[in-house]
Parts: structure tokens; C-alpha cells; sequence
């Protein structure tokens, strides 16, 4: 049988379980951090005080979290780190590194966000989870919250085919695409971001 899988906010089940959600997150996507370090767990130490629970939606299985994916207004940032948390748990050099690129990166609220709008952020499915639909159940909710009628998913990288593919079902189409300058380094051509518009998904689902 299919799991059960239950969608909850993060902020329900409260500090508690900030350090379960973390390691999902880092799950996700520890290999984006490999820079500053390649083990999980100083990841998920250095990290976990960034996540802001208020904005992140957690899909549970037996209780454990085992997806995870904010959801904004593209203005409210996901991700607030602290300095002294980073340069604590990675060290000077590398925690001033993290320091600039996150301010960088994660900052900025999109320059087309607008009333209506959500910004879904940071989907991540536990390793032991994946492939069990949790991804799924958890984008679905989403879709499903009625103060939305229009979805962005910002910046995926071409080669996360898995993540692409899965969007393209939700309904989920590109509308940006951004050449990178560290495609020999990574691997990544391009950054694609992609839009969901809700009248256009149900003119769609009507007709069939």
C-alpha cells in the first residue's frame, strides 16, 4: 500500500522538529553546500537556524518528516542565516564565504512577485523517502491553498530531470531560462524557472 502522507506547516510542529527538517533539507540539498563541507550532519548544523519555519510546509510519513518546500509571497525570504552560526559551525573563512553567497542568493526577493503569488522554495524529499510520491503529496497541497492563483518555482537547474519532469505533470510551465557561467564546474547549463497560473490549469483540466 501507498504511503500515508500527511502535509503539515512547519510552524506546527514548532522548534521540536527544526533539526528533523533540516536534515531533509540538507538531503535535498547538501551537494549545492559540498563547498563548505561534505558532511551531512556539520551541514545540517550549520544550517538548521536559517529555516524560516513560518513559510516551510513539511509532508509527514508515520510522523517523520520526510518532504519539505516553502511557500512565500516572493517578497518574505525562506532563508535567514546568522553569521556568527555560520563561521561557529564551518569556520571563519569558510562561514564568511557562506555568509556572502547567502546574502547573495537568498536575499533578494523576486523582481516579479505580486498579490496572488507563491514562490514554492527548497523542494526536498528524504533519501529514504524518495520515489514513495512524497514530493507529490506535498506540491499538491500547495496547489491546493486557495490565497494563491499563481505558482513559481525559480531557478531550477536543467539537469535535476527527475524535478523537472514532476513539475511538468503538476502543470507547471517555463517561462525563464538563465545561462550559467559554471557549467564545467557543475555541470548545469542553465537555471529554468517555471509558472503555474491556476485559470489556465482548470481551462485545461475542464477540456479533458
Amino acid at each position: 500500500m501507498p504511503d500515508a502522507i500527511e502535509v503539515v506547516r512547519a510552524a506546527e510542529l514548532g522548534e521540536s522538529h527544526r533539526r528533523a527538517i533540516a536534515e531533509v533539507f540538507v538531503d535535498g540539498f547538501g551537494p549545492d553546500f559540498s563547498s563548505f563541507s561534505d558532511d551531512p550532519a556539520k551541514l545540517a548544523d550549520a544550517l538548521e537556524h536559517a529555516l524560516v519555519l513560518d513559510v516551510f510546509y513539511v509532508a509527514l510519513v508515520d510522523g517523520r518528516p520526510a518532504g519539505i518546500t516553502a511557500c512565500t509571497d516572493g517578497r518574505r525570504p525562506s532563508f535567514q542565516h546568522d553569521r556568527r552560526e555560520l563561521r561557529r559551525h564551518l569556520g571563519f573563512y569558510k562561514g564568511t564565504i557562506a555568509d556572502i553567497g547567502f546574502r547573495r542568493e537568498f536575499a533578494k526577493p523576486l523582481p516579479y512577485a505580486k498579490d496572488g503569488m507563491a514562490s514554492l522554495e527548497f523542494v526536498a524529499t528524504a533519501i529514504r523517502y524518495r520515489g514513495r510520491g512524497v514530493a507529490t503529496a506535498l506540491l499538491t497541497h500547495l496547489l491546493a491553498l486557495p490565497q494563491y492563483d499563481e505558482y513559481v518555482l525559480a531557478e531550477i537547474s536543467d539537469v535535476n530531470t527527475a524535478a523537472l519532469r514532476l513539475y511538468d505533470k503538476l502543470g507547471f510551465r517555463e517561462f525563464q531560462r538563465t545561462k550559467v557561467r559554471h557549467t564545467r564546474k557543475t555541470g548545469i547549463n542553465y537555471y529554468i524557472s517555471l509558472r503555474l497560473v491556476q485559470a489556465e490549469r482548470r481551462a485545461v483540466d475542464e477540456r479533458h
